[in-house]
C-alpha cells in the first residue's frame, strides 16, 4: 500500500475492525500543522511496512469516532491489531520514534 485510506463512520468498521492485516488510523484536522509535518512520515511507513495499511479519520468531519476513541489531542495515531486498540501516539513523532512506539520495529508489524 502506497496511500492512507480516508476512512469515515460509514466504513471504520470494515477498514479497521475487520481487517486482517494490522491497521495504523491518523486522527488528524486539515488546520493541525502538526497533522500535516506527519502526513508524509505515514506515507513513508506506509511505503516501508506494505503488512500495514494505513488509514486517516478528519475529526473535523468524524466527531463520533474521535469521541468513541478519546482522541483530545491531535494528531493522534492509533494501532489496531485484531479489531482492537493495540497502541496510540498523541503528537507529531519522526518516523523512528513512530516505528518504535507502534511496534514496528524490525519491518514487521504482525504478532
Amino acid at each position: 500500500m502506497s496511500k492512507a485510506i480516508q476512512v469515515t463512520a460509514a466504513t471504520f468498521e470494515e477498514q479497521v475492525i475487520l481487517s486482517e492485516q494490522p491497521v495504523i488510523v491518523d486522527f488528524y484536522a486539515d488546520w493541525c500543522g502538526p497533522c500535516k509535518m506527519l502526513s508524509p512520515v505515514l506515507e513513508q511507513l506506509a511505503l516501508e511496512h506494505t503488512e500495514v495499511k494505513i488509514t486517516k479519520v478528519n475529526v473535523d468531519e468524524e466527531p463520533a469516532l474521535a469521541e468513541r476513541y478519546r482522541v483530545r489531542g491531535i494528531p493522534y495515531v492509533a494501532m489496531f491489531r485484531d479489531g482492537k486498540l493495540a497502541q496510540q501516539v498523541v503528537g507529531y513523532q519522526p518516523k523512528a520514534a513512530l516505528e518504535a512506539n507502534l511496534g514496528l520495529n524490525g519491518g514487521s508489524a504482525k504478532k
